[in-house]
C-alpha cells in the first residue's frame, strides 16, 4: 500500500499523463517540486491557474494565445500572401523559433487518417480554403511531417488547391540536416536528399 498523501498521488497520476514522462519521472519531479515549494511549485500553479482561464485557440489559425485572434495573425508585420501549413502548434512554435517564415500559418490540428477516422473536417481544411480569397493567399506552404498520414494529408491539400488559380503549392526540402553524417541517416532520408539535390 502507498504511503504517499492521495494528493501527492494524484499530482504525480496528472504529471505521468504528460508526453515524455512516465510514473517514476512524475514521480520525480513531483518531489523536486514539493523541495522548491516557494521558488516553483506555488509560482508554477499560479501559472497553470492563468493560462487556463485565458488560453485560447486562434479562430483564424489555429495557434494558442490568450484572445480569439492570435498575435501572429493581428500583427501588421506579418506577410500577406503566404500561408505555411503546420500539423500542430508545437510545428508552428518551431518555425518562430527559426524565425525565417514572416507568413502566417494554418494549424491543421493533426493529419488525416483512415484508421483513426480523422478526415478533411476535423482538420479545418474547409477552414484553410476558406483562407485563400479573403488574405489573397498567393502560396501554400505545406510544412507538414514525412510520415505515411502527414503527406497523405499534404497530397490531398494540394489536389484541393489544383483547381484554384493563382495559388501556388510548395513544401519544405527533406534531406541530409545540417551537420548531419550519412553513416548515421535512415535510407529515406538520404533517398529525399538525393531527389532534391541542386547545382553546387
Amino acid at each position: 500500500m502507498s504511503q504517499t498523501p492521495k494528493d501527492i498521488e494524484a499530482l504525480i497520476g496528472l504529471l505521468a499523463r504528460l508526453p515524455g514522462l512516465g510514473p517514476r519521472s512524475a514521480r520525480r519531479a513531483v518531489l523536486h517540486l514539493i523541495n522548491k515549494r516557494k521558488g516553483l511549485l506555488q509560482p508554477l500553479g499560479e501559472a497553470m491557474l492563468a493560462v487556463a482561464a485565458s488560453a485560447r485557440e486562434c479562430v483564424r489559425c489555429g495557434n494558442i494565445g490568450t484572445t480569439d485572434i492570435c498575435e501572429l495573425c493581428a500583427s501588421e508585420k506579418r506577410g500577406i500572401g503566404e500561408i505555411c501549413v503546420v500539423e500542430d502548434v508545437a510545428d508552428l512554435w518551431a518555425m518562430e523559433r527559426a524565425g525565417v517564415f514572416k507568413g502566417r500559418y494554418h494549424v491543421l490540428g493533426g493529419t488525416l487518417s483512415a484508421l483513426d477516422a480523422v478526415g478533411p473536417e476535423d482538420l479545418g481544411i474547409p477552414k484553410l480554403l476558406a483562407r485563400l480569397a479573403p488574405e489573397n493567399v498567393t502560396e501554400v506552404i505545406l510544412a507538414v511531417g514525412a510520415t505515411v498520414d502527414g503527406q497523405t494529408t499534404a497530397h490531398y491539400i494540394a489536389d484541393e488547391l489544383e483547381s484554384i488559380a493563382g495559388v501556388r503549392v510548395t513544401t519544405l526540402a527533406q534531406g541530409v540536416p545540417i551537420g548531419g553524417e550519412l553513416d548515421y541517416l535512415d535510407d529515406g532520408t538520404i533517398s529525399a536528399a538525393l531527389k532534391a539535390r541542386k547545382d553546387f
